[in-house]
């Protein structure tokens, strides 16, 4: 059965997952730990869990979702997997962390296994459908386990929000289109972990999320 723990990690206050089953497995999705506190309990954690990682996972490319990745890859010797659609924002996250006040970071220098394409992501005994859902960047991904009925969407939906499309290679058009046919979709009780806030259900944001709502009921034209 999996598991899923959340840490809130740097001053943006990103929300970091594992993931892991009873195989011991586990994978890091969005790994935003920004300082040697932050990077020890993520191991302690870890530790403490008797985990294994087995993969360093990003739904997009913005600097508070992977500025804890270089300390995974050397802490576990665990490969980076994100969508090569976002690759561009790697070379970027230094500028933007220090555009957010946060100072110099360490970003991946590159990606060790491209998302793009891939229909599903594996480790231990469990199965993630990678779904594809750009607007926030244009290589975002969810992840979504059918079998628990979760989802984990990043930046694309929040509680009662959905993600800015003001960044570099963010476009409002494709961040609605991503939630109504791709995330809406999955059903009511599906349970959504987001990249920040709380969690909540597709359900709940079908009837409270103002962003979604005003697109059913046509009062805006996307």
């Amino acid at each position: 059965m999996l598991k899923i723990a959340k840490l809130i990690f740097n001053p943006i206050q990103e929300n970091t997952y594992i993931l892991w089953d009873e195989s011991g497995e586990c994978i890091v999705v969005d790994a935003g730990n920004i300082s040697a506190r932050e990077d020890n309990r993520l191991v302690d954690f870890i530790v403490e869990q008797g985990l294994k990682p087995v993969m360093a996972v990003n739904t997009h490319g913005h600097f508070d979702h992977l500025v804890g990745v270089e300390h995974l890859r050397r802490t576990f010797d665990v490969p980076f997997a994100m969508s090569g659609k976002d690759a561009f924002l790697l070379d970027a996250a230094p500028a933007s962390a220090k555009m957010f006040g946060i100072g110099d970071i360490a970003a991946p220098a590159k990606i060790d296994i491209d998302l793009d394409g891939q229909e599903e992501l594996h480790f231990g005994s469990t199965t993630l459908k990678v779904i594809p859902t750009p607007g926030h960047t244009p290589g975002h991904i969810s992840l979504y386990n059918e079998e628990m009925g979760v989802v984990l969407t990043g930046d694309t939906l929040f509680r009662e929000s959905i993600g800015r499309t003001d960044l570099p290679g963010g476009d409002y058009s494709w961040i609605m289109r991503s939630i109504l046919d791709k995330l809406i979709v999955l059903g009511d009780e599906v349970k959504v972990y987001p990249g920040h806030g709380e969690e909540t259900t597709i359900g709940h944001e079908t009837l409270y999320n103002p962003f979604i709502v005003e697109v059913i009921n046509k009062e805006v034209n996307f």
